[in-house]
C-alpha cells in the first residue's frame, strides 16, 4: 500500500501539480484528456498511472468524456506494456474514496504488469447471496441508471 494518503484541495493536488509540470514525472503518454506516468512506487517495472488532467476526485466526478479517454489511455498503456516487458497478466485497478482504499484524491488507474507471486493479492470474501436477492440488487441499480 502507498505511504502517505494525498487530501489535499485542488492545486495543492500532488496530481494537479504534476500535470503541471510543477512536480517532474516520467511522463509516458499525454493528450487533450489524460496524462500517463510512472507510478514512482513501482509495483512491478513497467507499473503506470493514468489520470485525467482536470480535477476530479473519484469515477463519480468524471464527465464521460474523460471517463472514455481514461479508459482509452489505459488500453494504449496496457498494449506498450505488453510490447515493451512481456508480462502474463496485467491488473487495472481504480480506486473511489477513502473506504475503497483511495489514496490520492484525483481520479486515476492504475496500469500494472503482473507476474506469478509478485505479492499482489487482490482477494475478497465471497458472499454468494440467492439469486432473488441479486434480482433485487439488479432492480435497484437499474432504477437508478441515468441517460
Amino acid at each position: 500500500m502507498p505511504m502517505f494518503v494525498d487530501t489535499s484541495p485542488p492545486g495543492e493536488c500532488i496530481f494537479c501539480r504534476l500535470i503541471a509540470g510543477e512536480i517532474p514525472a516520467a511522463k509516458v503518454y499525454e493528450d487533450e484528456l489524460t496524462l500517463a506516468f510512472m507510478d514512482i512506487g513501482q509495483v512491478n517495472p513497467g507499473h503506470v498511472l493514468v489520470a485525467v488532467k482536470r480535477h476530479a476526485a473519484t469515477l463519480l466526478d468524471l464527465t464521460p468524456a474523460e471517463a472514455g479517454a481514461a479508459m482509452q489511455t489505459a488500453q494504449r498503456i496496457a498494449q506498450a506494456l505488453k510490447a515493451s516487458f512481456d508480462p502474463p497478466g496485467i491488473t487495472l485497478l481504480q480506486a473511489n474514496g477513502k473506504e475503497g482504499d483511495q489514496t490520492v484524491f484525483h481520479f486515476h488507474l492504475h496500469v500494472v504488469p503482473r507476474h506469478g507471486n509478485d505479492g499482489i493479492a487482490l482477494s475478497w470474501p465471497r458472499k454468494d447471496p440467492p439469486r432473488e436477492v441479486l434480482e433485487e440488487y439488479a432492480g435497484r441499480l437499474r432504477g437508478s441508471l441515468v441517460g
